[in-house]
């Protein structure tokens, strides 16, 4: 229990994270060296100085699907410490990488035409007024700031920031915390964490669906902001609504300030799912070899200047994040904040203080408690910084552009295909990464588009190993020649005493003799080559293509397995560019999904899956299929059989994995003919039928696992119901014509029976 407890309080929180992709800058901009020029120039990222891409923009279509991958150094899904990890965007019309290393100035003096939103030389997201409000708001003086002496009482001053230092125009507080509670840029994609109870907190709470506030100023005080010299003695800025109507401004005549309400930015809430699980100390891939990733299907947001930003925020066991507040700083006594580390280690909490047990910056304690001896005063120092009990890291992608898709791509699904890493072995570029496709593979549909395009830099380190021109990046793509032997896994390969084959061949395919998702020669040559880049010019290594290529959106129209390299990259030593496409003949969709459940979906809704909270432990990709009657049953005649019914009812709807799952799930699937009962299989051969309610045209199935789901149609009880249809029509035929032909040959009898009918009414009608 002592190793353990030394452990526990020992772990030193320096972690860092890194955007791959889009790349993120780590406040590098195009610069030659190993080390960023400036940490301060954009954000503040307490990332380590090596990291981030020299340059990096690129635009996306909305509505398309964007693999955003990241490295972060301690870990995320498990136990060690509590772990969340934000993912947000912002657009903005000043918003630019600028032209220069040097932060963008404070004072309007500095900037060109006294505007510093609009001098280009400078990078910058949020913007100049965004920044003047927060270093003149009031900070949240509830928050826990344990032994840190803050220099100041506004939202730029923080536990993690107490000197208030300035890095672009960006507010600390608002960096160090979310749910923000006033209003921010930021628009939210997804939050992963530890804690998915914490999960319909976060969604209610964004911005995307719920209302900011904050204190509108008099317009005097508004003018002293907006002055070239912003006058040190103003009154800080309320954050409460009490306070704001309160306040008052003495140099104007409606001195009191106005609670202002921002609406939601109404856009859906974010994704909220488990964080993917990652090692201490590690700052590589996850489980299966892959990076930590996560599929953004951008938004309806157009707009050319835009940015991403990914916040790995952690906190360590000692406490409890949520509910240590302001009640717990700083003591006095050992300077210490008044969280109990005793409870944590067994101790009486006078004992614990007297002990050195507290919770302050490089506290001593005696672990030990021996009377007499040797050991009775031991002490051990522990590297502990309380402005880094928890943190809040960050990174942000260069600026992006997010465009409208051309008219023939509207509505349908695009996938991006990019490069992420950068030029050297992986010392050399190290926290970044080697050139690697992104994603790496790909599963698509036929009719499905993908967009192609990468980007690079011309300024990395002229020492940095690879093949080309010094310095430079360069990209192609080049189908590979076929494998030699299938796919498969090397114990079933000996089972059947077959090769064990692979897809990492090493030479490309003649362009007259290869197939690539049925793109034309014309794209298959300009992806080889890259072009346009310099006219001709030195392509055996590319040295005279350009940085960025872009092929535009491609409808694939070819089913198939594809394998590709690049060329110049290809260097077996250090690094081997390779990927690999699965194109499948019939619509597919695959979706991580995590414990609070997810949707995956054809045809708007009508067609899909519907998961619920708690069905999966752990994240787990769900794959969707849709497969025409045809398709389908060429595929159940090559894998088993189906014994039900005598025709389909509808198309197949396969949902993977097979295996069962803790909570139902919704399947629902578009039906052909109301008279077809649904059927599952998990092994193309067994077929169950499914209780499945009818909604319209659409069959609504609550099931455990998924398989292999389709609508039949027994063409016997069909025949039987309509066989009972016409044998009731002819008896009441029958009965009609008997009755008639009676009352034609006794018309006193048809008086009769018109009596009895009138009779049989008025009493009905006295009945009810």
């Amino acid at each position: 229990m002592l190793l353990l407890l030394l452990l526990s309080v020992c772990s030193y929180v320096n972690a860092d994270v890194y955007m791959q992709n889009a790349r993120g800058s780590n406040n590098r901009l195009d610069e030659q060296g190993r080390e960023r020029a400036n940490a301060n120039r954009m954000f503040d990222s307490q990332n380590n100085n090596r990291g981030g891409y020299n340059v990096g923009s690129l635009y996306y279509f909305a509505g398309s699907e964007l693999n955003v991958e990241w490295t972060n150094q301690h870990e995320c899904g498990q136990s060690n410490n509590h772990c969340e990890l934000i993912l947000q965007y912002m657009c903005s019309e000043t918003l630019r990488d600028g032209t220069k290393t040097q932060t963008i100035p404070e004072k309007k003096s500095q900037c060109r035409n006294y505007n510093c939103n609009t001098d280009l030389e400078f990078g910058m997201n949020e913007d100049y007024s965004y920044y003047v409000n927060c270093k003149n708001r009031q900070r949240n003086l509830g928050l826990f700031t344990a032994d840190q002496n803050l220099k100041g009482d506004t939202a730029k001053y923080t536990r993690q920031n107490p000197g208030g230092t300035r890095r672009g125009y960006e507010c600390p507080e608002e960096r160090d915390y979310y749910p923000y509670w006033g209003p921010s840029p930021w628009k939210d994609i997804a939050i992963m964490t530890n804690d998915i109870s914490m999960c319909d907190y976060y969604k209610s709470e964004s911005q995307n669906v719920q209302s900011k506030f904050y204190c509108k100023m008099p317009s005097s005080y508004e003018r002293e902001l907006k002055k070239i010299t912003i006058p040190r003695n103003l009154p800080n800025i309320p954050i409460t609504q009490s306070n704001c109507e309160k306040f008052e401004y003495p140099k104007d005549s409606n001195r009191t300030g106005v609670w202002t309400e921002v609406k939601p930015w109404g856009i859906p809430p974010p994704d909220c799912i488990s964080a993917p699980k990652s090692r201490d100390n590690h700052l590589g891939n996850t489980i299966g070899g892959f990076p930590s990733m996560y599929n953004w299907t951008l938004l309806n947001d157009t707009n050319e200047h835009c940015a991403m930003r990914l916040r790995y925020n952690i906190s360590t066991n000692d406490y409890a994040p949520w509910n240590t507040t302001a009640a717990q700083n700083k003591a006095g006594k050992n300077g210490a904040s008044k969280v109990n580390i005793g409870a944590l280690v067994g101790l009486a909490e006078d004992e614990a203080i007297e002990r050195g047990y507290v919770l302050k910056n490089n506290p001593v304690v005696e672990p030990f408690n021996i009377a007499g001896g040797i050991g009775a005063k031991f002490q051990l120092r522990l590297a502990i910084n309380t402005a880094q009990y928890g943190r809040t890291f960050q990174d942000r992608s260069h600026s992006i552009a997010i465009r409208e898709p051309p008219a023939d791509a509207k509505g349908q699904r695009i996938y991006n295909l990019n490069v992420r890493g950068k030029r050297g072995n992986i010392v050399q570029v190290y926290p970044a990464v080697e050139y690697d496709f992104t994603p790496n593979r790909m599963l698509l549909s036929m009719e499905d588009y993908i967009h192609i395009q990468w980007t690079g830099s011309n300024t990395n380190p002229q020492n940095n190993d690879g093949q080309g021109l010094r310095g430079t990046d360069r990209n192609n793509i080049a189908v590979t020649t076929k494998q030699i032997y299938p796919e498969g896994t090397p114990g079933a390969a000996v089972a059947e005493g077959k090769k064990f084959g692979h897809w990492g061949n090493n030479y490309p395919a003649h362009l007259n003799a290869v197939n690539f998702l049925g793109l034309s020669k014309a794209d298959l040559k300009t992806l080889v080559l890259t072009s346009p880049g310099q006219f001709r010019g030195e392509l055996s290594e590319l040295d005279d293509a350009g940085t960025y290529f872009d092929l535009g959106p491609r409808k694939v129209t070819s089913a198939g397995t594809y394998h590709y390299m690049c060329t110049r990259n290809n260097n077996f030593s250090n690094r081997s560019q390779k990927g690999k496409i699965i194109v499948n003949a019939t619509p597919m969709k695959t979706k991580q999904v995590g414990p609070t459940g997810g949707v995956i979906d054809f045809d708007g809704g009508e067609q899909g899956v519907w998961i619920q909270s708690g069905a999966f432990d752990e994240p787990t990709d769900v794959t969707l299929e849709q497969w025409p009657k045809e398709a389908g049953d060429q595929v159940i005649k090559a894998k088993g059989y189906i014994n039900v019914g005598d025709d389909y009812g509808s198309d197949y709807v396969v949902v993977h994995p097979f295996e069962r799952v803790a909570k139902s799930m919704t399947i629902k699937m578009k039906l052909t003919s109301k008279d077809a009962d649904v059927y599952a299989s998990l092994d193309y051969k067994n077929w169950q039928k499914q209780d499945c309610s009818i909604e319209g045209d659409i069959a609504v199935c609550e099931t455990m696992q998924g398989g292999i789901y389709v609508a039949r149609i027994d063409d016997s009880s069909v025949t039987a119901t309509v066989v009972g249809v016409v044998v009731a029509l002819v008896i009441i035929a029958i009965i009609v014509g008997a009755v008639w032909y009676y009352c034609k040959k006794q018309p006193d009898s048809m008086t009769t029976v018109r009596t009895r009918f009138q009779e049989l009414k008025r009493s009905t009608q006295n009945v009810v």
